[in-house]
């Protein structure tokens, strides 16, 4: 990514939502730069005042990291099913985060699990069975336990914060977050 990458693209999830609050869906334009034509996966948090209002991503890349962005910004602010649509986007303050590659992460129990993980750089995906749930790395800032920070995930993954099954698996990712 270019030194202007954070700049580039908070102002890119910004327009998203302003014109989306304006009714406008069109495509943007997007700059054009060979990085964000690349294939990326990316979240975009919205919070006002500090509290979320809105977090969607994608955990792979799976379309160019401009329009990735660009719907992670839309849907955060009109289609997270946890709050209603963003009508007011000055009140908005938008971080873009970049993920790597998640890769799988081995462990032979949940203290294994607990003991590898990375409290401020790993983003965790956590499945079992039919359940799957996320946290980005600035989830740590509120949850720095592993203990926590886990049953907090199972929790969010529709399961018992206690869980711990052999369908358990983890999966693990690094982001680079761009603040307004």
């Amino acid at each position: 990514m270019d030194s202007d990458a954070g700049a580039v693209l908070v102002k890119l999830a910004r327009a998203a939502i302003v014109a989306g609050c304006r009714g406008d869906n069109a495509a943007l334009d997007i700059p054009d730069a060979d990085w964000l034509a690349a294939p990326g996966a990316s979240f975009v948090t919205l919070t006002v005042q500090g509290r979320l209002r809105g977090c969607i991503g994608s955990l792979t890349a799976h379309r160019a990291l401009g329009a990735d962005v660009v719907a992670n910004a839309r849907n955060a602010a009109f289609r997270d099913p946890r709050f209603a649509p963003v009508t007011a986007p000055d009140e908005l303050e938008i971080e873009v985060s970049v993920l790597s590659q998640p890769v799988d992460y081995a462990f032979g129990s949940k203290q294994e699990a607990l003991a590898g993980l990375r409290p401020g750089v790993d983003g965790v995906i956590l499945t079992a069975g039919h359940h799957r749930a996320t946290f980005l790395p600035q989830v740590w800032e509120e949850l720095p336990d592993p203990a926590d920070f886990i049953a907090h995930l199972l929790r969010k993954a529709g399961l018992p914060a206690s869980y711990w099954g052999p369908d358990v698996r983890l999966q693990r990712y690094t982001v680079t977050a761009f603040h307004e």
